[in-house]
């Protein structure tokens, strides 16, 4: 076992254990006290439906009573399922080879452990768990007559309820948790518990923060987000961050980044091993990203236009002064695609042509089909959440943070609960983890723009359908070449979404679909050679059409981006020096506003 992964009474024994339950006992008592305080100040709110859950499994309860002979038919099918489960375990006790009556899916890490294999009681345990939760999906998440909406709100929260079910969540259902149990004699437990309190703690008593790694083991600028470079500008919204060249010549065109506002950019800067901003570097691109603040009550007012006039547009100036170059290639990567595609809507009604060329990684513009994400926008919730944030003026960015793991809740909830309080383990240091820990906030204002207008509304797609700074948007006017890459495997934005949102421009697009999900699909590295990605030199009228025309390459992506960034480029020129033009350098890459956290970071123990 790992140092990182030993629990810390397996360190030290007695005198460790002692510590732990009297921090235990001291945590307790701070979280007590704060939860009395807050209901002598009646500060504990009532229990409401802000979600629609409770009337979404309502009405479907309705249409499941109304049809017993449906009913009938899959309680008939559970009893047949746990009777060849029967069967096939008794033959499994005496000796015989069987197959599976239920098994886990390839991607499912819950059920790892040999013992879900190899122990007879263990095995029944997990295929007794996938029969009912499949039955219990099939029934809940079948039921005819509901609306699209309730439907997927329905089976969505079907979902989360059999995963929080699973058995591997459950100490006395886990064998690996029960190994671990006797071989520390349940200091395991004790840790875990201590683990808890401070993961209450960190909520403030109110919901638990489950840690998700080490976040004492990063620090920006020194080994993650190191790639040099110089912040050149800034305002309230942002920071532009000009990185060092690499090369003795760099193409003509810079390369603007926007990152989406509701991440930080440096997702895009891990390692030297999987950083898109040092491999563009490195291929001879003068790089400039926004690195967006995070946002606190004083910019409450911060509508979406503020986010295109002094983010992207305030950008594009400021690279005009530090590099006397007027023509830039831009990406967009997620909503700073989105952001990216009303920039081009707005310059291009204003005869603005600027942005040479365009490249949307994993980028929603048509919001008609939104995955998963379509549960949490309806005009009711949207009410609730309006509310919320006209009492602080941001959105917090935990409650995003939660909203995205809960679309992955088994690798990005429950696998850290078995795993820290369970197992009484730390997390494991992962980079990529604490970047998806390290939430932002977002203005009220922007914020419920950006949620009605554009995944409520989908009027992004419509000509005309939003106004920024009251110029009003038309894509189909756009005619600069465009870029798209999007991933197979993508729950936040589906290619398919992404393919329809391609369509909507004037000039010419490649599409180009990538393996893997939103990160790991679009932070993919040639050196690393994994994945594989899909082109075809058309744009077909749908996505189906365009896959099955489509041809499979190995490898990344980011070669075949290459080749056409470069007949965009401009030219080879002299490199350009951060801080050497017009605009003088304020600090050293990553900047300060990157840095500036939502929460403290966990302290050292």
């Amino acid at each position: 076992m790992s140092a990182t992964r030993e629990t810390s009474t397996q360190k030290s024994g007695p005198e460790e254990l002692a510590r732990v339950y009297g921090g235990i006992a001291e945590k307790s008592a701070q979280l007590i006290a704060k939860f009395m305080q807050r209901q002598a100040q009646g500060g504990v709110a009532p229990l409401g439906d802000e979600l629609g859950i409770a009337r979404a499994f309502f009405e479907a309860w309705q249409k499941m009573l109304a049809d017993p002979f449906k009913l009938a038919q899959l309680q008939m099918q559970l009893w047949q399922d746990y009777a060849a489960l029967w069967q096939s375990s008794m033959l499994k006790l005496m000796g015989h080879e069987v197959e599976p009556v239920a098994a886990p899916r390839r991607e499912d890490r819950r059920f790892k452990h040999e013992d879900w294999q190899q122990n007879f009681l263990y095995d029944y345990i997990k295929q007794s768990y996938l029969i009912a939760a499949k039955n219990l999906h099939q029934a809940v998440g079948g039921v005819e007559g509901l609306d699209e909406r309730t439907a997927k709100k329905v089976d969505f929260y079907t979902r989360q309820y059999i995963d929080a079910l699973s058995p591997s969540n459950f100490l006395l259902t886990n064998p690996e948790v029960l190994r671990e149990t006797v071989a520390t004699g349940g200091a395991n437990l004790v840790k875990g518990l201590d683990n808890l309190l401070e993961d209450l703690a960190r909520g403030e008593g109110e919901q638990i923060r489950v840690r998700m790694t080490d976040e004492r083991a990063f620090r920006l600028g020194a080994n993650i987000a190191v790639t040099p470079g110089k912040v050149v500008y800034q305002n309230e919204l942002m920071q532009l961050l000009q990185y060092a060249p690499a090369t003795k010549e760099v193409h003509r065109r810079p390369l603007l980044i926007i990152p989406p506002w509701i991440n930080k950019f440096y997702i895009l800067d891990l390692r030297e091993n999987n950083s898109f901003i040092k491999w563009a570097v490195g291929e001879g691109h003068t790089v400039f990203v926004v690195s967006w603040v995070n946002p606190d009550e004083e910019l409450a007012h911060k509508r979406f236009d503020d986010y295109l006039t002094e983010g992207v547009l305030a950008a594009l100036d400021a690279i005009e002064k530090a590099t006397a170059e007027r023509e830039v290639n831009v990406i967009g990567y997620c909503l700073g695609g989105t952001l990216l595609a009303c920039a081009l809507g707005s310059m291009a009604a204003e005869g603005d042509r600027r942005i040479t060329s365009a490249t949307f990684f994993a980028s929603m513009i048509d919001f008609g089909e939104p995955g998963e994400l379509e549960v949490f926008i309806d005009e009711e919730q949207l009410e609730a959440l309006e509310r919320r944030m006209k009492k602080r003026g941001y959105l917090e960015g935990r409650e995003m943070a939660t909203t995205f793991n809960m679309l992955r809740a088994n690798d990005l909830i429950w696998s850290f609960v078995v795993n820290n309080y369970l197992l009484g383990r730390d997390p494991f240091p992962f980079d990529l983890l604490y970047w998806n820990s390290d939430s932002t906030r977002m203005p009220a204002a922007m914020h419920i723009f950006y949620l009605r207008n554009m995944y409520l509304k989908n009027l992004l797609s419509k000509p005309g359908g939003i106004h920024i700074n009251k110029v009003p948007i038309d894509l189909a006017k756009v005619k600069a070449p465009l870029y798209f890459v999007s991933t197979v495997e993508d729950h936040i934005a589906p290619w398919r979404s992404t393919y329809a949102g391609a369509r909507l421009f004037g000039g010419p697009v490649r599409f180009v679909l990538g393996g893997s999900g939103h990160i790991a699909g679009i932070i993919n590295p040639p050196a690393a050679n994994k994945y594989c990605y899909w082109t075809n030199d058309k744009l077909a009228p749908d996505a189906e059409r365009w896959l099955k025309d489509a041809e499979q390459h190995p490898g990344s992506w980011w070669m075949d981006w290459k080749n056409w960034i470069a007949e965009h480029g401009g030219g080879m020129v002299a490199t350009r020096v951060p801080g050497k033009g017009k605009l003088k350098a304020y600090e050293d890459a990553p900047g300060s506003y990157v840095k500036i956290r939502t929460e403290p970071e966990t302290a050292s123990k």
